[in-house]
């Protein structure tokens, strides 16, 4: 199975829920480089973790992502169904598209994008002046954290793929700027805000992802969970406690 298949699964959408969320100040921030028409395309939107807060500052936002599920989810989440808001199944190479648009967002989702097409795209559909914005979210346990290496551990354990995984975000905007599709105008962080999970949130959290979803660890499915709480519960951990930011960076496309 490819990477990205595991996002049409419905029990990954559902898990996808547990992931930390965008700081409220991740979409002042998108809100103030927005420019009329104030129409917003979200690609990669998965669940509307981007497009359905965004409303707040946008008179339209048009969320496109390949999956059935992952939409199905979204409309069922707060705004999701929103009239504003309009959810389109496709890829951002292939979706229709109804420009002009005054802003284009992708929350870590260019990784998964063939960037010599999607790239003329944005251009094509931004109007002058409007930004393509990639946005990730940022956790950082809260204080020394002696979970983590243990539970990296078990990560590498159950994964198939060299972990640990690459700065799919940073990447992507090395290969933008390298390939002159970008002109990098601004980076911003938010302000760090609390966030707790559960040990079980945290574990649906793991299995949103494309490495550890349970359509793709089948069997061993259980066994990462048995391992991960025995870990948790050997380690008398039973909240784990983050600091997270939304970053946003943004600038001009321009074709290849």
């Amino acid at each position: 199975m490819k990477r990205a298949e595991v996002f049409r699964d419905p029990d990954v959408s559902r898990a996808y829920r547990h992931r930390p969320a965008y700081p409220a100040e991740t979409f002042e921030i998108l809100g103030r480089i927005m420019v009329e028409p104030r129409i917003v395309l979200d690609v990669g939107a998965g669940s509307g973790a981007i497009a359905r807060h965004l409303l707040e500052h946008a008179h339209r936002v048009d969320a496109v992502d390949p999956s059935v599920a992952m939409i199905g989810e979204g409309r069922r989440l707060p705004h999701g169904d929103d009239p504003r808001l309009r959810w389109i199944v496709g890829t951002a190479e292939d979706a229709p598209l109804d420009p002009p648009y005054g802003l284009i967002t992708a929350g870590a989702s260019l990784h998964w994008m063939d960037l010599a097409r999607v790239i003329p795209r944005f251009a094509d559909a931004l109007v002058a002046g409007g930004k393509l914005a990639v946005l990730e979210v940022i956790d950082t346990p809260v204080g020394t954290a002696p979970w983590r290496a243990a539970a990296d551990a078990v990560i590498r354990k159950y994964s198939e793929l060299d972990l640990p995984v690459v700065d799919t975000t940073g990447d992507v905007l090395t290969e933008l700027r390298t390939r002159e599709l970008w002109v990098q105008e601004g980076d911003e962080l938010t302000a760090p805000v609390h966030a707790e999970s559960t040990i079980d949130d945290w574990l649906e959290w793991m299995h949103s992802t494309s490495t550890h979803a349970r359509i793709r660890l089948g069997a061993r499915a259980p066994l990462f969970d048995r391992d991960i709480r025995e870990l948790f519960a050997g380690l008398g951990v039973s909240r784990l406690e983050f600091a997270v930011q939304g970053r946003v960076v943004w600038g001009s496309v321009g074709a290849a």
